[in-house]
């Protein structure tokens, strides 16, 4: 058992724009260096974006995005009689979220060239239609759990 204190999610308030606190963790996650309002800028440029190019609510593109792109599996080493196995185990709704956000924000950074609000839109909407890298690295985590799930009895 761990001799740690246990970890209290502390609540986010809501964005100013879209009151949703998903959003206000998404801002968070993006933010450089405390630069709050340059994140903020961003992220509603992009969802200024979405609104131009798709037509749709942004925040229910986003929203999809995220559901798409949220794993239910994930796999953990767990060290049993000197060996290691990759065991499965599901992903709890907060660590969903908080791997779709990395993925996406990470595969929107990695994308060539223009903007950052640019490269954000384009992530989320591909998310939301369900293509793109961030729903790439999902797939390979449910694959990596699905081929290592002759190792889940060692979950504990």
């Amino acid at each position: 058992m761990s001799r740690r204190a246990k970890f209290v999610n502390k609540e986010v308030s809501p964005d100013p724009k879209y009151g949703s606190p998903v959003v206000a963790r998404f801002i968070n996650k993006i933010m450089y260096k405390g630069k709050k309002s340059t994140a903020q800028g961003i992220v509603y440029d992009a969802f200024d974006r979405i609104n131009k190019q798709m037509k749709t609510e942004p925040l229910s593109i986003f929203e999809q995005a995220m559901k798409n792109a949220t794993p239910a599996l994930q796999v953990k080493s767990r060290r049993v009689g000197g060996a290691t196995y990759q065991v499965p185990i599901e992903v709890s709704p907060e660590r969903g979220e908080f791997l779709a956000t990395k993925w996406i924000i990470t595969y929107a950074r990695d994308r060539g060239g223009r903007s950052m609000a640019e490269k954000l839109a384009a992530e989320l909407m591909d998310a939301a239609q369900g293509q793109g890298n961030s729903i790439k690295k999902k797939q390979d985590t449910h694959k990596m759990a699905e081929a290592n799930k002759a190792f889940a009895h060692y979950r504990w």
